[in-house]
């Protein structure tokens, strides 16, 4: 078993998932607000199945999706973390970085802070060359975060899981290297 680095930053915990994660996972994964952007809100059984190939991927990888918490009152607020993007495209193979936070946890900085803190684990630990992230066109609020981090877009691609026509199909990529990292222009 794989033993899973734990990040720590001013107001947040990035860790290894517990049990006790899967319910409030469960809720945030079912709430429109947040699942705006993805086809659809999950079911317990799908966000569950989402927790079990997370910590699969920790296993094959060492390195992933980090639950966090908030360190104040140690309450689950989402994931924050690097994972190996599991589709072709013309820019993989790739790591990617994601989040996905409550909506009671939007708009502080957290998602900043935390995924700062897994740039650092990436090119620092892992030597990673390049790391993407990508969403959605229509959704501005991750691409705003991509741009904070200092991300820079690449362009656009159709995601492969989603069908033609599906108004979350076009996704816009972006990208950093361990260059940039190393200059001071990313996190």
């Amino acid at each position: 078993m794989a033993t899973i680095a734990e990040l720590e930053t001013d107001r947040l915990r990035l860790r290894a998932w517990q049990e006790s994660d899967r319910e409030p996972f469960a809720a945030l994964n079912a709430d429109p607000l947040v699942m705006e952007h993805f086809p659809a809100c999950l079911s317990r059984a799908e966000s569950d199945a989402f927790i079990d190939r997370i910590e699969a991927h920790w296993q094959q990888l060492g390195f992933g999706l980090w639950a966090v918490e908030q360190k104040s009152d140690r309450a689950f607020i989402g994931f924050i973390g690097l994972k190996q993007v599991p589709f072709e495209a013309a820019f993989t193979p790739a790591i990617e970085i994601g989040w996905r936070l409550a909506q009671l946890y939007w708009g502080q900085g957290l998602a900043s802070e935390g995924a700062k803190a897994a740039l650092q684990f990436g090119f620092e630990q892992l030597q990673l060359e390049t790391i993407v992230s990508f969403t959605a066109v229509c959704n501005q609020r991750s691409q705003r975060l991509m741009q904070r981090l200092g991300l820079q877009p690449v362009g656009t691609f159709e995601h492969p899981a989603l069908p033609e026509g599906d108004r979350l199909r076009t996704h816009v990529l972006y990208r950093g290297d361990r260059q940039q990292w190393s200059a001071g222009l990313l996190g």
